[in-house]
């Protein structure tokens, strides 16, 4: 077929994922968090972003191996 966008958005949304939850992480305790209930935003949202990342990357490294 054509080009394979898999492959780009799974590594945009991997790197940028790991970035915001290792930010999450060193901000663990913050008072920046207290208007989100005590919930580290950051690091929720970049775990999610990172799975997604990671499967899109499995998808192209399945499709490569039919």
């Amino acid at each position: 077929m054509g080009i394979d966008i898999k492959f780009p958005i799974g590594l945009m949304f991997t790197i940028m994922g790991l970035m915001i939850s290792v930010y999450g992480l060193f901000t663990l305790g913050s008072p920046i968090y207290q208007k989100s209930f005590g919930i580290n935003v950051n690091l929720w949202s970049g775990v999610g972003m990172l799975i997604f990342g990671v499967i899109m990357l499995l998808f192209v490294k399945r499709k490569k191996e039919d």
